[in-house]
């Protein structure tokens, strides 16, 4: 099940983004970055004891000076107050109560959600006098934190961990493949749902960001059913501001975070762009398997020079995942969509691929023998073994007697080297890096 999403709203300079870091900086990021491609997110993933959540920083809501909110800030505050499960509305201790918090406050109590009201830069008991004021507010329970220092941080993250629902056993999702059509506006995912389904599941338009939900259909293909999860288009960074799409793009984020294999849709009619591979980005941070469709190929003019250029750039740009299946086809035309099937099982089983340790071993003596070995502070980095600890996706760890002297260069080398002789094609795979001390076998010889 996806889950629970946490979302800071209030308004600009309140500290709303100084919060989500210290919460997502807590402890460490589960979801990793991909160099390049997945800088500036306002939404991680995060963990607080047991529990495990989303948490996303929303950006000012009220236009300043006034303290009215606007037809569309409403719009975008309601619908915030829908997606989420718990609410953390953070006011400003220094500025004291304004207008627009109170009609926000009063939102959100209508709402019926999870609501903590936390007042920050609060950072001293001496201070804590600053929450009478927004008593009037006209609920329970304020609390005070400061974003910047820590203060009464834990307390109001153990309130917020409270608040998260418990997500029950049963009723589970169906035990099919789970994939989600991703990609820019307008791209053709919907259109490439209907011609899956064999009908008309979507509202298809011309107009960019249609879909703003994230929409779950049952397909079957030659008796196999799988699960697709059409999400909203995700705009770039500059042209989300204040609009539904920032929303629809969280949207999107529990839908990766949901599927199995991302089938990333791509516009073959207008090339690549920088927003694609901030989504094929995100796909890889979540660690998902993805397949590339170059959609609308029926508007392509020359096909044979398009298919060259399209795959010299995709596997240059799209470095991280130049080892994924690629596919044109035509949503509209129906031309080539049942081939994406094949592919999608193709990297669903390469992302369960278990590997024996024995020919892990094998082949890091073979990578070593061809790579001359870093130094550490002028020592010999010595790598012991490695061996395979996860699957879906495919996680690795080798010991050494200096971590720290592995270098990315190595686990990239290293990686190459995976896909050469096991391929794990259109999943990422994870490289880990521990001491001696990690090794359990040590372990076991110590408590011997």
């Amino acid at each position: 099940m996806a889950k629970p999403l946490v979302v800071i709203v209030g308004r600009p300079n309140v500290g709303k983004s100084t919060f989500f870091n210290r919460i997502v900086g807590s402890q460490d990021a589960i979801v990793e970055d991909v160099p390049g491609v997945t800088r500036d997110r306002n939404y991680r993933e995060a963990v607080w004891g047991e529990s495990s959540f989303i948490v996303v920083d929303t950006g000012g809501f009220y236009a300043e000076p006034s303290g009215d909110i606007s037809r569309e800030v409403r719009e975008q505050a309601l619908f915030a107050v829908d997606e989420a499960d718990v609410i953390v509305h953070l006011l400003d201790g220094k500025e004291g109560l304004n207008p627009g918090d109170i009609e926000l406050a009063g939102i959100l109590r209508a709402s019926g959600k999870k609501v903590i009201w936390a007042v920050n830069k609060i950072d001293a008991p001496t201070r804590e006098d600053r929450l009478y004021d927004f008593y009037r507010l006209g609920v329970e329970e304020i609390l005070p934190v400061s974003a910047a220092t820590g203060y009464e941080f834990d307390e109001l993250m153990e309130k917020l961990a409270g608040f998260l629902p418990q997500r029950p056993e049963t009723g589970k999702e169906p035990d099919y493949p789970k994939v989600a059509l991703v990609g820019r506006p307008n791209a053709g995912k919907s259109t490439m749902v209907n011609t899956l389904l064999g009908k008309k599941r979507m509202i298809v338009d011309a107009a960019p960001g249609t879909t703003r939900d994230s929409i779950d259909s049952v397909c079957t293909y030659y008796g196999k059913k799988y699960l697709l999860i059409d999400t909203a288009g995700l705009r770039k960074k500059g042209r989300i501001g204040y609009s539904l799409e920032r929303y629809s793009m969280v949207r999107a984020v529990r839908s990766i975070e949901r599927c199995d294999v991302a089938l990333i849709v791509l516009d073959a009619s207008e090339g690549l762009v920088e927003q694609d591979k901030r989504i094929a980005g995100m796909v890889a941070a979540y660690g998902k398997g993805a397949v590339f469709v170059f959609n609308k190929w029926d508007l392509v003019k020359d096909p044979e020079f398009t298919h060259k250029r399209l795959l010299s750039e995709f596997r240059n740009e799209f470095w991280f995942f130049s080892h994924a299946p690629a596919i044109t086809v035509s949503g509209l035309e129906r031309k080539r969509v049942t081939k994406i099937f094949p592919l999608i099982d193709a990297v669903i089983s390469e992302r369960k691929k278990r590997i024996a340790t024995s020919e892990l071993n094998e082949l890091l003596a073979r990578t070593l023998s061809s790579a001359p070995v870093p130094l550490y502070r002028g020592r010999e980095v010595k790598f012991f073994y490695m061996t395979q600890v996860k699957t879906e996706p495919p996680e690795f760890v080798v010991f050494v007697n200096h971590p720290e002297g592995v270098k990315d260069a190595q686990k990239r080398f290293l990686e190459r080297s995976l896909r050469e002789q096991f391929s794990f094609s259109g999943t990422p795979i994870r490289i880990f890096v521990k001491g001696r001390s990690g090794d359990p076998r040590v372990k076991e010889k110590n408590h011997a």
